[in-house]
């Protein structure tokens, strides 16, 4: 009875034992099933990002060379936004006779790294110029050069062409080797030599004028600018101010104390269209008001009674200067004549007239008055007017 009791205890103890050994060889199994059904082989490496391809490439020609401008991809092909700025790689071709791509000639004549494409950026597109020798262009007056861009943001693949675009290359004029610039009161005169033969050495055909550009830089980048544009800081990029048929412009559009840069383009027809030179080395100004106004004119005096018994003053006026910058007036007064003597009012006057009460009786006095416009400068003295105060009558 006894041995039958202990055998019943040891089968209870033996079967929780042999059923949990048999769950785990089963579950180790089917673990081990379900990972090699899932990966089979080695593990996959992430693919490179792609991005999308440029879809607005347009191109012109800009003196010896092409600009070519686009907007920079953000995104992959995949949707996903990319976490630094492609670079970009220019590839440039020529056209056979017929006008049809040849497909051996296209090659990537430049790539502009990622961490420098911002250097390109301007109202939200690349601007690049690519550079064509003048002998290209000379060998082939007219002909079509081709260009596609591609974004890459690895080593490993590139995105897709870009739209095709075609450039017909002409000879251009040399570029100016020098601008002229004087300050005057009224303006900034602009000067350069006669335009040079074209850039392919032939001579200049289909000349029409000049455009002129300017721009607003930063004071504080203007040394650095003066021979290469790129480094100047700017506060308005360069625009179209002016077309002119001579080698001389005003520019009576300006405010003192800015600083400028201008350049000037020779522009020539091809086919009715005008077609501009490289860039002239750049004027680069600060205009300084040192011009004072005016001196006043018609200054009159007279004597008149003074607010205590017995008292004068003298009453001055004068014809109002129309300087748009005019900060007001100074009066001066001397007890000899050919002298311009003390100043009556270190505050200037607003209005062309004052009233002298410091006077004695029995002096003559020389009055003179001068202009001061906003900048500080003061104009010569206006012609003096003498006073004679006469002593009261006994």
């Amino acid at each position: 009875m006894e041995i039958r009791n202990l055998r019943n205890v040891l089968l209870r103890e033996m079967v929780p034992a042999r059923l949990a050994s048999f769950v785990l060889r089963v579950s180790l199994a089917a673990a081990f099933f379900i990972a090699g059904c899932g990966a089979p082989g080695e593990p996959t490496p992430p693919s490179p990002p792609i991005p999308v391809a440029v879809t607005d490439l347009s191109a012109h020609q800009a003196g010896d060379g092409v600009q070519l401008i686009f907007t920079l991809p953000k995104k992959t092909v995949t949707g996903d936004r990319l976490v630094a700025p492609p670079a970009v790689e220019i590839v440039r071709g020529v056209a056979k006779p017929d006008g049809s791509p040849d497909p051996k000639s296209f090659r990537v004549v430049y790539t502009i790294p990622g961490a420098l494409v911002e250097n390109y950026l301007s109202e939200g597109h690349v601007k690049f110029t690519d550079p064509v020798a003048p002998a290209e262009t000379r060998a082939r007056p007219g002909g079509s050069l081709i260009y596609v861009v591609r974004a890459r943001a690895s080593q490993k693949r590139a995105s897709a062409n870009s739209n095709a675009v075609s450039v017909r290359m002409f000879p251009v004029p040399e570029p100016i080797a020098q601008v002229d610039a004087r300050v005057t009161e009224s303006a900034i005169e602009l000067s350069w030599p006669a335009p040079p033969p074209t850039s392919g050495g032939h001579p200049l055909q289909g000349f029409s004028g000049y455009h002129i550009y300017r721009g607003e830089l930063d004071a504080a980048s203007a040394q650095g600018a003066s021979t290469d544009l790129s480094k100047g800081k700017w506060k308005s990029p360069l625009d179209l101010l002016a077309s002119s048929d001579q080698n001389t412009y005003r520019d009576t559009l300006f405010d003192f104390g800015k600083t400028y840069a201008y350049i000037v383009r020779s522009v020539m027809l091809v086919d009715g269209n005008p077609l501009e030179s490289a860039d002239s080395a750049p004027a680069i100004v600060t205009p300084l008001d040192t011009f004072p106004p005016a001196a006043p004119q018609n200054l009159v005096g007279a004597v008149l009674p003074g607010a205590a018994p017995d008292s004068v003053l003298v009453d001055l006026s004068w014809a109002i200067n129309l300087e748009s910058d005019l900060a007001g007036y100074r009066v001066y007064r001397s007890e000899q004549p050919d002298m311009r003597g003390a100043l009556l009012t270190p505050d200037l006057l607003l209005a062309p007239a004052y009233r002298d009460t410091t006077v004695k009786p029995g002096h003559r006095y020389w009055y003179s008055v001068t202009a001061v416009d906003r900048a500080g400068n003061e104009s010569q003295p206006s012609a003096a007017v003498v006073v004679d105060v006469a002593k009261p009558s006994s």
